[in-house]
């Protein structure tokens, strides 16, 4: 089925932003799209003192308590006015924010390791990725280092968009596991009108989808997924069926990136349709 045939209907039903990368983020009702993607999306990361590499989940070997933190700003983010500081809060639930004399050292404290809080983004940014033994991604317990987009902190792209059916579809193939929003990492979450199972999203790679009044957005890819998907964080277990599951249903795909193609404001409920 082509996208142009297929149901494309639905609605936003959440907006995610995640202002350090890999650490827990904030859910929103409405966020500017501009093309550098959701205002104040990863705008911050933690680099490791070592080797400058950018501190991720993706090892969690090395890092294993990024997702015992949580971030937010401290103010509404607004395209008029720089970015606020951003409050961290750490695993014993203690604060700090971004713009603390001894938040490096704070976090060092946490991680047990030198690292540096920063909003300035190498111009080759680069981070570790551990893979675990897993037939299906042809992967054996190996750490590999990952090259990022130049000036950013992403990993390939500046959106991240999820179906709700994408979701049922993994939880139907495997109901003992919790295929919930937060494993995944969006950046906006649409339930279609068609319920039909499946993986939707990818019928409309290489085409517009319109989001609300202003936004469209160029679908450019699946979105594969890692062992960040299978960690523990606050009350979900971690679960190495997530990423097992998504590799035999899917090959290890879980939504779509995007590059924005139009800016404006993207709201909870607004609606979607393909726009070619």
């Amino acid at each position: 089925m082509s996208a142009a045939t297929c149901q494309t209907a639905g609605s936003v039903v959440a907006l995610l932003r995640y202002p350090v990368k890999s650490m827990q983020g904030e859910e929103l009702n409405a966020a500017w799209f501009t093309a550098r993607g959701l205002l104040g999306d990863r705008a911050f990361a933690v680099l490791s003192a070592e080797d400058g590499k950018v501190v991720s989940a993706k090892n969690p070997r090395k890092w294993p308590r990024m997702f015992e933190f949580r971030a937010a700003y401290t103010e509404p983010v607004s395209p008029q006015r720089p970015l606020p500081p951003v409050q961290i809060t750490l695993p014993d639930g203690t604060v700090t924010t971004s713009q603390a004399g001894d938040v490096n050292r704070v976090l060092a404290s946490c991680l047990q390791r030198d690292v540096t809080l920063t909003g300035a983004a190498p111009e080759q940014p680069q981070l570790e990725e551990y893979w675990p033994d897993m037939e299906e991604l042809d992967r054996r317990d190996t750490v590999t280092d990952e090259a990022m987009p130049a000036g950013t902190f992403f990993d390939l792209a500046a959106v991240h968009l999820l179906t709700t059916t994408t979701l049922a579809t993994l939880q139907k193939a495997c109901p003992e596991g919790r295929f919930e929003v937060r494993r995944f990492r969006p950046n906006i979450v649409l339930q279609l009108d068609d319920t039909a199972a499946g993986f939707p999203e990818h019928q409309w790679i290489d085409h517009v989808l319109a989001i609300g009044d202003d936004v469209r957005l160029k679908i450019t890819g699946p979105c594969p997924r890692c062992v960040m998907t299978t960690l523990a964080q606050s009350d979900l277990p971690a679960d190495p069926r997530i990423l097992r599951t998504a590799a035999q249903q899917n090959q290890a795909h879980v939504g779509v990136y995007a590059s924005v193609v139009r800016e404006g404001w993207i709201r909870r409920g607004d609606p979607i349709q393909l726009a070619d």
